[in-house]
């Protein structure tokens, strides 16, 4: 330390200050890094009560991405028992579509799910195929679309969900009872 009281002190902030690196601005490089993808939660039926189990995906935040990897259903062996179900079905398998015309283009295939939120109010509208789910199926949705919606909207305040799917089925709900709120 006394060494430091003999080094006039504009040396000493010099030699504290300066590293010999250049300042820059941001260098553009490319894409975000690679590696793992940011994961979304998704709710399957364990004992008879939700739980949430992480999934990646290339679409944080995206309620229709997470309703699709439910569809999906669980993992084998997934879940404290190793025993994961699910009440809402697989993807109906579809015709090919036929290819976009300007009149369709950007409009959702009637086979994938399609999300929409406007204030508090969050509708789901199930592939046309896709019959009336149980009222754990209906959890399940409610749960999985919602917890993805708020990775990048989060709030305090509970969103409600109508849930709709072939036949005119229609379901309001709540995320307000879903595990981890």
């Amino acid at each position: 330390m006394k060494a430091l009281r003999r080094v006039p002190p504009l040396l000493t902030l010099f030699a504290l200050t300066s590293c010999g690196i250049p300042a820059t601005g941001v260098v553009e490089a490319g894409g975000p890094a690679s590696g793992a993808l940011p994961l979304t939660q998704v709710y399957f039926v364990e004992d008879g009560g939700l739980v949430a189990m992480q999934r990646n995906t290339d679409q944080p935040g995206d309620p229709a991405a997470a309703l699709l990897l439910l569809m999906e259903g669980p993992l084998a062996g997934e879940g404290r028992t190793g025993r994961l179900a699910t009440e809402v079905p697989g993807p109906p398998t579809a015709v090919p579509a036929p290819p976009a015309t300007s009149d369709t283009a950007g409009e959702p295939s009637s086979d994938a799910p399609a999300v929409t939120v406007q204030d508090d109010t969050m509708t789901i509208r199930l592939p046309s195929a896709m019959g009336a789910l149980s009222d754990l199926g209906v959890r399940q949705t409610v749960c999985t679309a919602a917890a993805a919606y708020r990775l990048t909207r989060p709030s305090a305040y509970p969103l409600t969900a109508e849930v709709t799917g072939g036949g005119g089925w229609r379901v309001r709900s709540s995320d307000e009872d879903c595990p981890g709120w």
